[in-house]
């Protein structure tokens, strides 16, 4: 097989806005820092260890001003796109290297409100779980129904 291929797809948090540039053509480019986690328990010490990988990512034209218009720090989203490598020089003259996710397709998939909700939501159902638990005695089971058929 002779083809290449430069696939990216990443799940993950804005880490800041999305901060536009416009050019005199009228066409824009959208940048953001995306935050990928990876959760892993050490063997050694058992304690649960999280690593943060922050990624670059660009985001052109209409995509951008919907990126920009909808998207804000903490909303987790989906991007597939290709990884691109940037030759810059610096202000001392020395060259520099920034690797970059062109983006070629998005999906949002939770808005920073939405994801405090959820995790509010959730601690709330399970602590009216745990209260009913304990407010219901474990003698009652087969108490005092007489509807049942048994």
């Amino acid at each position: 097989m002779s083809g290449t291929l430069n696939k990216v797809m990443l799940i993950g948090h804005l880490g800041d806005e999305v901060k536009m540039h416009y050019f005199e053509g009228g066409g824009c480019i959208g940048r953001f820092p995306l935050a990928t986690n990876e959760t892993y328990t050490n063997r050694q010490t058992n304690e649960r260890v999280t690593n943060t990988e922050w990624h670059n990512i660009v985001v052109r034209n209409k995509g951008a001003e919907i990126c920009e218009k909808y998207l804000s720090k903490g909303d987790k989203v989906y991007i597939e796109g290709r990884l691109k490598t940037r030759k810059w020089q610096d202000d001392n003259g020395n060259e520099r290297y920034s690797t970059e996710i062109q983006c070629s397709d998005f999906t949002f998939l939770s808005t920073k409100n939405e994801s405090e909700q959820n995790a509010q939501a959730s601690a709330g159902s399970k602590s009216a779980i745990a209260n009913k638990a304990e407010s219901t005695p474990s003698d009652s089971i087969g108490g005092d129904n007489d509807d049942l058929p048994f």
